[in-house]
């Protein structure tokens, strides 16, 4: 594959050519240059900003984005553990929610506090009790 110009990165990507030009400012891609100055895209940077996107879209920053690659080894263990953290709470939360949905589909009750699981269900983090 040929190298890319910006805005056929961009394209390829889903993304906007300004967005390559942020993520480069904040040190996350180091695109080649051409000759007259013009950024290169290859498919090593392309599967990098690729990681870049998901690893957003999973809640990090860019910030963290960062620390992962270039922070000290104890500081990316604490970053590690604390996302793995939070990822585990909102997957408690999103099969709870999945579930909530799921009776929800078949529940009859025209207000939440006749139904004994909506109420479970809206209550649970008000009692910090773990969704089950």
């Amino acid at each position: 594959m040929q190298d890319m110009k910006i805005g056929d990165a961009a394209a390829a990507l889903g993304i906007e050519a300004h967005v390559l030009r942020h993520w480069e400012s904040v040190g996350l891609l180091q695109p080649s240059r051409s000759a007259s100055g013009h950024r290169s895209y290859d498919e090593n940077i392309l599967d990098v900003a690729r990681l870049i996107l998901k690893l957003q879209r999973t809640g990090l920053s860019l910030g963290q984005i960062r620390q992962l690659g270039v922070g000290a080894h104890d500081e990316r263990l604490i970053l590690i553990a604390e996302k793995r953290a939070e990822i585990q709470e909102q997957i408690v939360l999103l099969r709870a929610t999945d579930r909530f949905l799921k009776h929800l589909a078949d529940c009859r009750h025209g207000v939440v506090a006749e139904c004994a699981e909506c109420s479970d269900f809206s209550r649970a983090n008000r009692r910090r009790r773990p969704l089950r």
